[in-house]
């Protein structure tokens, strides 16, 4: 596969609400995209780093600079034949998963292109549609919130994800569970509680939980199978689930019942099917993670969904629920059941609309495959 360019861009996307978590508040996204053009065909990649380096060490500004500097030359000379040839390219750098996924998956989008199948299919994916769930963030009153899970269950939304925080989760699932005690109810705590709030955590269990995701440290697995040990509830691992490897070790631990898959965690499509492979010969279910995607990283974890053992509804979701106008067409929308259909046309499935990436990007720089040769 030659590479004739790369392309960088920042864009600005103002979300719809606020979306608050335990780390804080995001108002507004940098998105960053990577555009590669190959032999007629451009395939996208969407990097998921977050602005500030708060749920990885990486950040929008970091992602940049190892892109442009480092990997971006890398995989130009590289001449990758497969989405798989990326993590052998990319290995002489360490960390910087979401950097490496955005490219990565853009060369998988290549790959489907000029097979001529979808990415789901070229991936081995088994559905043609996927079930959809939500994931809420903290909100200002428990009336607000309740209010906004009666508007997600009315628009068919199979699962209900609540994030979660030391003072914002016993009362918060008592009431949603008095309000509605069948549906399917998870919570998230992105690392804010440690072990001594174990018994606190123990509670939970009168919820009827789903599963509570990653409620001690982001890199842990000994704690997590300490505390699994006094739950009944499932612990799901997200941040520290970086690599099969560590997918392994957690379920050798019994440190989860569940795993998270988030393409940018793991730095992109080859090392999430290598996660998603192990965790099914274990029978762990996993389910597919969001990081507040545009359309192009939305319709990758789409495709990521439709592997064998996403047995849970993930948090892929309504474009309409993040952005005013969102960059693909057409928007990923929800069908009534809960699902979302997905797309049999080669590739990604989405177009991109280029105008409107145009007028939002604030930074972008080309990278011309001449201009790379020999720089490694």
């Amino acid at each position: 596969m030659r590479i004739d360019g790369i392309v960088l861009r920042e864009l600005h996307l103002p979300l719809v609400r606020p979306f608050e978590t335990s780390f804080g508040v995001t108002r507004n996204r940098r998105i960053l995209l990577a555009e590669i053009r190959s032999e007629g065909l451009i395939g996208w990649g969407e990097c998921t780093a977050g602005e500030r380096p708060h749920f990885s060490g990486e950040s929008t500004d970091t992602a940049w600079q190892v892109i442009v500097n480092e990997l971006g030359p890398m995989l130009a000379s590289g001449r990758p034949e497969h989405g798989g040839d990326c993590p052998r390219i990319f290995n002489v750098v360490r960390g910087n998963p979401m950097a490496k996924a955005a490219l990565e998956n853009a060369i998988w989008d290549l790959e489907a292109q000029r097979e001529g199948v979808s990415l789901s299919q070229l991936i081995g994916g088994v559905r043609d549609r996927i079930p959809c769930g939500v994931s809420l963030g903290i909100q200002k009153s428990i009336p607000e919130l309740l209010d906004i899970i009666e508007r997600e269950l009315a628009a068919g939304y199979q699962r209900i994800k609540l994030k979660c925080k030391p003072g914002w989760d016993v009362e918060v699932f008592e009431k949603v569970r008095n309000q509605w005690p069948d549906i399917m109810l998870s919570c998230d705590a992105n690392s804010a509680y440690k072990l001594r709030d174990a018994d606190h955590l123990a509670n939970f269990d009168a919820f009827d939980l789903l599963m509570v995701e990653q409620p001690l440290w982001h890199d842990d697995f000994y704690y997590h199978s300490m505390l699994q040990k006094r739950m009944n509830t499932p612990i799901c691992l997200d941040e520290s689930i970086r690599n099969r490897r560590d997918a392994l070790a957690a379920i050798e631990m019994e440190s989860c019942k569940i795993i998270n898959i988030k393409l940018g965690r793991v730095g992109g499509f080859s090392e999430a099917i290598a996660v998603h492979n192990a965790a099914q010969e274990r029978g762990i279910p996993v389910w597919c993670g969001g990081m507040l995607e545009s359309g192009v990283g939305r319709s990758h974890n789409i495709a990521l969904s439709t592997l064998e053992n996403f047995r849970l509804p993930g948090d892929v979701s309504a474009s309409a629920r993040y952005w005013t106008e969102d960059i693909i067409e057409p928007e990923v929308t929800v069908t009534a059941e809960g699902e979302i259909l997905v797309s049999d046309a080669p590739g990604r499935g989405y177009e991109v609309r280029t105008d409107l990436i145009e007028q939002l990007t604030v930074r972008k720089e080309e990278i011309r495959a001449f201009e790379l040769v020999g720089q490694n």
